[in-house]
């Protein structure tokens, strides 16, 4: 049976699709951070609110404590703002070495930095302790962590600000938000929105994978044909996109805003279905995977809306081939020290960034496509494992 789901053509997308009737759908109770925050700004990027809290909590010319295990944009735009990282460790199960953390708190240290990873909680209240002895601000980054809570506490109401991506877990064309907590006010002007045709060209983007996700290989072909009428209307049309996703932060887009459409989009979406369906598919591949490859969590705590399934593999470039060739868009997750930080001091980094590979889990892909992709990675892990084998 694995071996007949294997030959099919799959079409798995890294993050989530527009379906056509999300355009239209009503708005929803917002019970999820950051729609339901009282203090709340949104942007085009997560990184425009990591910018701005430097700025808004005058952190620049100050040292800002941040994990070393980050993806790097995040970093830039610390440095871009004016402020200094220093970097504490991080194990190899993502948890913060809280000791570290308190050792390396100087005069110069302004904040403290926490992410949440993969929408899994990290040591929150005890960070919060930490800032409060030290009397610094605790941010929260939750980037990758939208609609997770830590059991009932959610994520992003712990620190004194709270930073969140959209487009990473809902299928909306651009979006990340800051919420401010507890008693500080701020004044914030609403950044204004990004370039309409930008917001245009991700929300047909985003149509086109839904049609491919759902159309087989009819889909597949009406994609390819619409993508490539359409990259030659955009180049003729001088059409400015400003792309999500992007390795580096980029000053010149530091004020944009988030669209509209990615509001309307994002407040009609079914909030705790999308949670609970995640963690069915992940629950779903922690029990078809972890006979091939130990776990990074042997449980998916209660509260957790996962992001994807963190893969722990040897030779991550013979893995993403293989699942890559079935269709998968597994992703190699962050796979580099972003040059502040030296990787030489953290060891269990360099190990997290050469063995995590990004399996996907999100709200669109079914029991029978987990199915497949379950199939594909076990077939991946082994040939990766036989290959080694003859080799060494």
């Amino acid at each position: 049976m694995e071996e007949v789901i294997l030959n099919q053509k799959l079409f798995v997308p890294s993050l989530p699709t527009l379906w056509p009737s999300m355009l239209w759908g009503r708005s929803q109770a917002a019970h999820f951070q950051p729609f339901s925050a009282p203090n709340v700004r949104y942007f085009y990027f997560a990184r425009n609110a990591v910018w701005l809290t430097v700025k808004m909590l005058g952190l620049d010319k100050g040292e800002v404590l941040m994990p070393a295990y980050h993806h790097g944009v995040e970093v830039e735009a610390v440095i871009d703002a004016g402020a200094t990282p220093r970097f504490y460790r991080v194990g190899s199960r993502w948890d913060v070495d809280l000791e570290d953390v308190e050792k390396k708190i100087g005069p110069k240290t302004k904040a403290l930095y926490l992410v949440h990873y993969a929408g899994f909680p990290g040591p929150v209240a005890e960070m919060r302790e930490i800032a409060d002895r030290h009397g610094l601000p605790l941010i929260e980054d939750c980037a990758l962590s939208l609609l997770s809570s830590d059991g009932t506490m959610p994520l992003g109401t712990t620190g004194d600000i709270g930073i969140f991506c959209l487009y990473k877990t809902l299928p909306v064309p651009n979006g990340g938000a800051l919420t401010i907590n507890g008693p500080r006010q701020y004044s914030l002007p609403e950044p204004p929105p990004p370039p309409p045709a930008s917001t245009f060209s991700h929300t047909v983007s985003a149509l086109l994978q839904n049609l491919e996700l759902r159309g087989g290989a009819v889909g597949r072909g009406l994609r390819s044909f619409i993508r490539s009428v359409g990259h030659g209307t955009v180049k003729a049309a001088n059409i400015e996109r400003v792309a999500t996703g992007t390795q580096h932060f980029n000053r010149e887009h530091v004020d944009l805003g988030m669209s509209p459409l990615t509001k309307r989009i994002a407040l009609a979406q079914d909030m705790e279905a999308i949670v609970e369906k995640r963690r069915r598919n992940y629950f779903f591949l922690l029990g078809r995977l972890r006979d091939i490859s130990a776990p990074l969590f042997n449980q998916l705590p209660p509260g957790v809306c996962p992001l994807f399934y963190p893969l722990v593999v040897e030779d991550k470039t013979e893995v993403l081939g293989k699942l890559h060739a079935q269709g998968i868009d597994a992703i190699d997750f962050w796979n580099r020290f972003h040059p502040a930080c030296d990787a030489a001091s953290f060891p269990e980094v360099a190990q997290l960034r050469r063995s995590i590979v990004e399996i996907p889990c999100h709200q669109d892909l079914s029991p029978e496509v987990m199915a497949a992709v379950a199939a594909a990675t076990r077939e991946a892990v082994k040939t990766d494992r036989r290959s080694r084998k003859r080799t060494g």
